[in-house]
């Protein structure tokens, strides 16, 4: 465990990064619909409403983030490119993002990435470098590529742009589904939860946000628990978007800041989740997009006649393993 400052930005300007986010996204991102299911109300006891992300451009929340950071940049800045770190919808994300603004991407990824979010990021035009391959970590990688090429790193949560980006998901929700007691979101490297605190906070209406990560990268849960930032080198989970080894110090500050809480589910949870999806919602959930619904469907969250919101994140999952999962229960 690292001992870290947990300075952040104040809430006057992430209030105001959020506006401009919201400016930014709006007619460029999907407004995401909202679904509801009269069987998962009744396993929860509450009013659940899904915030289908799965359903954003390139599959997942990130675009909303990437978007919004690649905007935010100088012309002649953006104009040289960009470059990321990512093991799927981050680098997809900045793929999409850089590819309408016509700007060149570089995207570091391990070579065994899910197969699907592989080929969507050559699909979008970014130049992929395998960090595995070369024997360099993926930070370092990219760092490396920006400097000798002179492109703009965009990290995958660690910058309050990203930060404010993915926060406009909640604003469409709790502008959508009306008053909300709570706010669930899955945490990776806590760039989502993160701005979905921040939103909800601005929104000002009490709402409350538990964050839900794998119980085998619980990393954010130690984390938020100790106000220390703590690792998992090696997260052992189905949820390759939580597979994140450690958060940052800005996302550690704001989920202590504006979150409630983190819990955590196994993975068999997560696939009885996407396989309720699936089956019952007719919604391709990828198993980090499902950590919220299964902590609803576990009772690990309960809050009896509340009114819940879920992020489901994405929604880029190799279909055939996705299938294996759900036959075996992982």
């Amino acid at each position: 465990m690292t001992t870290v400052e947990l300075d952040a930005p104040s809430h006057a300007e992430l209030t105001a990064r959020l506006a401009a986010a919201r400016e930014r996204v709006a007619g460029v991102a999907h407004f995401t619909p909202v679904m509801t299911s009269r069987q998962l109300d009744e396993i929860a006891g509450a009013h659940v409403f899904l915030k289908c992300e799965n359903l954003q451009r390139g599959g997942a929340f990130k675009f909303r983030g990437a978007w919004n950071l690649l905007t935010s940049l100088a012309p002649a800045t953006r104009a040289r490119g960009v470059v990321c770190y990512s093991s799927g919808n981050h680098a997809q994300a900045v793929a999409l993002a850089a590819r309408l603004h016509g700007v060149p991407a570089v995207v570091v990824m391990p070579s065994d990435a899910p197969a699907a979010k592989l080929a969507a990021t050559r699909g979008y035009g970014a130049e992929v470098l395998h960090h595995d391959q070369l024997g360099v970590p993926r930070e370092e990688l990219a760092e490396r590529v920006a400097r000798e090429r002179g492109l703009t790193l965009v990290p995958p949560f660690a910058h309050p742009d990203i930060v404010a980006g993915q926060g406009t998901a909640t604003c469409e929700l709790l502008g959508e589904a009306g008053p909300l007691d709570l706010v669930l979101a899955p945490v990776g490297g806590a760039g989502l939860l993160s701005g979905t605190g921040l939103a909800a906070a601005v929104d000002g209406r009490g709402t409350r946000v538990i964050g839900v990560e794998p119980a085998g990268g619980d990393d954010g849960a130690r984390s938020f628990a100790s106000g220390r930032l703590e690792r998992v080198e090696h997260p052992d989970t189905i949820c390759d978007g939580a597979r994140t080894p450690c958060l940052s110090p800005l996302t550690l500050a704001l989920i202590r800041r504006y979150a409630s809480d983190v819990v955590t589910v196994d993975d068999a949870r997560v696939v009885r989740a996407m396989r309720f999806l699936w089956e019952r919602m007719k919604l391709v959930v990828e198993p980090t997009g499902a950590l919220a619904v299964a902590a609803l469907l576990s009772g690990r969250v309960r809050q009896p006649g509340a009114r819940i919101g879920v992020i489901l994140s994405g929604g880029n999952v190799d279909l055939a393993q996705a299938l294996g999962w759900i036959a075996t229960g992982r």
